[in-house]
């Protein structure tokens, strides 16, 4: 079953450049399945993987041969698992310079393309970075005409428009409060999405966990064993939403504070966390050095620390939904910071789409408080709107602070 990625819109657009196209993100996440349903409609087309080592030694070792056998005759060539290429830029920079043919590639390591590919072609590429499922997507997958109805709810309450709040009645809220907590506690691997019971979805997640320390950790940062890196995990999917506290993960992962950030850096380049920094103009009133840390996916963030509980019996049910937002926010195209002062006053998010346009984000699990203590962040910033969001919102809005559900983030 293909569940349409919104990624396949932008791809297409792009077919008719002369650019390299290139599709980053973490394994399991349908970037192989993505650039399959767009080869197929295309004519004069070639798909290779470099999992399938005759592609790849020819590749690497015979370039007329490669050449010949792939490009010759060909108008697009798409080649999967790039990132096993350990000399793919410079070849790939040849092929662009001296044939004509359009070249789309996958890779799983931004930290692989980046060393081995990125650097030889600079000004030949677009990188496109394809993330699990949003909301929205993992919706398809379940139930589309509820999908339908929150699109349309979307163009009346858009969160980079900040225009009013969503009119949905307490049947659709409630079903729709129940498909994102399963989004929530699971996420949006395709394969976990599409499973068929919550048995099998846990399994799935377990699963990419392990075969991500097997095929990509042992692999890129040569460990013999995991077990520090495995300790290092668990404690930031513990802190997922809380600002990283280095010396308190360094006890834990048993790492000296240089490795430390050397494999913050690496998961973060694999799509596995994503540390946002801190949004200030004051140095002197607002932190302005230490990250927060979220997942890219909440299941597999509950799959590193072996709890799949539903929201309702979670005492860290605000974490996770935090993560959701901050998944959901990430996948709209936003640069995402956080605000806190040192006096304690914390906005959640601070979602930037260019062009001036940044909102506030708030994420609460149901009603607002009688009085939001957001004064501090409205005072020092009264040209950013804020957006008070929530799993049981309903229809109101106060002053300027917009109240709107987090399905349709």
């Amino acid at each position: 079953m293909y569940i349409k990625r919104k990624l396949e819109a932008k791809i297409l657009s792009y077919l008719q450049t002369p650019e390299i196209i290139v599709v980053l993100g973490p394994r399991q996440c349908g970037k192989t399945t993505l650039l399959k349903e767009v080869s197929r409609g295309l004519e004069n087309c070639v798909f290779i993987s470099f999992e399938d080592q005759a592609a790849l030694q020819l590749f690497e070792g015979d370039y007329d041969g490669f050449v010949s056998r792939f490009i010759k005759g060909n108008s697009y060539l798409f080649i999967d698992e790039f990132q096993y290429s350990k000399n793919g830029g410079k070849i790939l920079k040849r092929i662009y310079d001296n044939e004509k043919i359009k070249i789309i590639i996958t890779g799983s390591s931004m930290i692989d393309l980046t060393v081995n590919t990125v650097k030889f072609l600079v000004g030949r590429i677009f990188i496109f970075s394809l993330y699990p499922f949003d909301f929205e997507e993992f919706l398809s997958s379940k139930n589309a005409a509820l999908l339908n109805i929150i699109k349309k709810e979307k163009e009346k309450i858009d969160l980079k428009d900040a225009s009013a709040p969503a009119e949905l009645s307490e049947p659709l809220q409630k079903e729709l409060i129940k498909y994102f907590e399963e989004y929530a506690v699971f996420g949006g691997y395709p394969r976990a999405v599409l499973a068929a019971t919550y048995a099998e979805k846990q399994e799935i997640l377990i699963n990419i966990y392990n075969t991500f320390f097997l095929r990509e950790v042992k692999d890129i940062l040569g460990l013999i064993d995991d077990y520090k890196l495995t300790k290092l995990l668990k404690g930031l999917a513990l802190q997922a939403g809380n600002l990283i506290e280095y010396r308190e993960l360094s006890q834990l992962s048993e790492y000296a504070h240089p490795t430390l950030k050397k494999y913050l850096n690496f998961l973060e380049k694999a799509f596995i966390c994503q540390f946002i920094r801190p949004y200030f103009k004051n140095k002197r009133k607002e932190i302005v050095k230490n990250p927060k840390v979220f997942f890219l996916d909440g299941g597999l963030r509950n799959a590193v620390i072996g709890d799949f509980r539903p929201i309702s019996d979670r005492v860290d049910a605000g974490a996770l939904l935090e993560n959701a937002a901050f998944a959901q926010l990430l996948k709209t195209g936003a640069k995402i910071n956080y605000w806190r002062d040192k006096n304690g006053n914390e906005i959640d998010f601070i979602a930037d789409y260019g062009g001036g346009r940044l909102f506030a984000v708030e994420v609460k699990g149901s009603a607002p408080p009688a009085r939001p203590p957001f004064s501090v962040f409205r005072q020092n910033y009264p040209e950013i709107d804020i957006f008070f969001v929530y799993l049981t919102a309903n229809k109101k809005q106060i002053g300027n602070n917009h109240i709107k559900p987090i399905y349709l983030l």
